[in-house]
């Protein structure tokens, strides 16, 4: 029950034959018509390609001032939690 608080209603309009086969095939997959909708949706955003994503916005906003950041990241991570804990 905990999960659905995370959830968030909308309201759609489907066409009668939408409706129909999603009511069937809610039935014979022993699931809401909800969770297939938040399924078929999650489809939709899986082939959403990378560049087309809005967080794609936010590289290069920031100069780190270190040339090797992407493949070190972990490491700069760890250092950071680590000199964070000691203070």
């Amino acid at each position: 029950m905990a999960g659905t608080l995370t959830k968030r209603p909308i309201q759609v309009y489907l066409r009668p034959q939408q409706l129909d086969a999603l009511r069937c095939a809610a039935q014979r997959r022993k699931v809401s018509m909800a969770e297939l909708v938040r399924q078929g949706v999650d489809l939709v955003l899986d082939g959403v390609p990378a560049e087309e994503d809005s967080l794609w916005d936010l590289v290069g906003l920031v100069k780190s001032g270190s040339s090797d950041l992407a493949e070190r990241h972990d490491e700069y991570l760890a250092k950071l939690v680590s000199d964070e804990n000691r203070s």
